[in-house]
């Protein structure tokens, strides 16, 4: 039996939607391994002054849940990757 959780990431770009959730998912795959799904829940532009746009994209991942002393996948969330 397998468990997953589910958590909600934002991802921005001044490109697209597709390059935001792309850097969102890239970034979230250094911390969370096994991630499985990624679905879109929300996307919007900011725009700046000057009117410069900044794509934003919420996504809720889901990545396969492990135990403690499992070598938890969201091992990466709980502590500081400087060491603090």
């Amino acid at each position: 039996m397998s468990v997953y959780r589910v958590t909600e990431l934002i991802g921005t770009s001044a490109e697209s939607w597709e390059d935001a959730a792309a850097t969102a998912v890239k970034t979230a795959s250094t911390t969370l391994r096994d991630l499985r799904v990624a679905e879109v829940v929300r996307q919007d532009v900011q725009i700046n002054e000057g009117g410069a746009v900044t794509y934003r994209i919420k996504l809720q991942v889901s990545f396969k849940y492990e135990a403690e002393g499992d070598s938890s996948p969201i091992a990466g969330l709980r502590e500081d990757p400087s060491g603090r």
